[in-house]
């Protein structure tokens, strides 16, 4: 929500010629959050939480749809890998002239602003990592894969075996939007921004890197995610002063299990670094 209460959704077209969608909710001079979100997802994703992060009037929240997701540009080539995704939304940052921002990424969205801290140091403040494995070696394989479905787009069958492994909580039925972003992507975006993360990890593991960013650092691990190992979480502690907290009773997706309980840490972590 702006001042007026509603959300700003634009399309910027960035100087490498692709296009990418930006929402904007919050007052423009309140300090600014930027949400990244994570794989076969957009901006939508953080829904929930948005109200509770600009109630009231404190952020300014950002969000980007990242290439090959939401209302995005999905070019087949090459342009995918996580250093390019970071300067996009670096260039963001940029033209809307929003400064210095916490950056918070779930999943996947946070090893793009862990890139985004090595590629731009001077827009990050500090970072939150809402389950975003540390390596490789803490995924859990489900035999998804990181192959697009030979039918596409696929069946809702199909996209709900994908996605359920991102959530726990019992009862939790899997969001029909969700399936709506699996179909807005194509083939080619499907499979290459899983591919990736993957390269990303396989050449430098996250606390590695943000070792060296040396940015202050908060992760938010549901103890009971289905895709990398929870106890993996204690991997960030060989980041200085990093903050690890997991979320019993959650999976992947504390964002849309549980928003509350993922929005107070970060607005006490914010207050500190914004």
């Amino acid at each position: 929500m702006t001042a007026s209460g509603t959300t700003d959704s634009s399309l910027l077209t960035m100087a490498d010629g692709d296009t990418v969608h930006v929402c904007q909710d919050g007052p423009r001079e309140a300090p600014a959050l930027l949400l990244i979100h994570g794989s076969a997802s957009s901006a939508r994703s953080w829904d929930a939480l948005v109200p509770l992060l600009t109630a009231p009037g404190t952020h300014r929240v950002v969000r980007v749809d990242l290439l090959g997701h939401g209302r995005s540009d999905k070019p087949d080539d090459g342009r995918y890998a996580i250093p390019d995704q970071a300067r996009r939304v670096g260039e963001v940052l940029d033209r809307i002239g929003a400064g210095r921002a916490v950056v918070v990424g779930h999943s996947s969205g946070g090893v793009t602003a862990t890139a985004l801290a090595e590629e731009r140091p001077g827009l990050v403040s500090a970072l939150v990592l809402v389950n975003t494995g540390p390596s490789l070696g803490a995924f859990i394989a489900t035999g998804s894969g990181a192959a697009a479905p030979a039918q596409w787009p696929p069946s809702d069958d199909r996209i709900r075996q994908f996605a359920s492994t991102g959530f726990s909580r019992p009862g939790y039925r899997v969001p029909d939007a969700l399936l709506d972003e699996v179909r807005a992507m194509t083939p080619h975006s499907f499979a290459a921004t899983m591919q990736a993360t993957r390269a990303y990890l396989e050449e430098r593991a996250l606390p590695e890197r943000l070792a060296v960013a040396g940015k202050p650092l908060l992760v938010l691990f549901g103890a009971d995610d289905r895709r990398w190992r929870s106890s993996s979480a204690a991997d960030y502690h060989a980041v200085p002063g990093a903050r690890v907290e997991l979320l019993p009773g959650l999976g992947h997706s504390p964002i849309l299990e549980d928003p509350p309980r993922v929005a107070r840490p970060l607005l006490d972590f914010a207050a500190l670094h914004c």
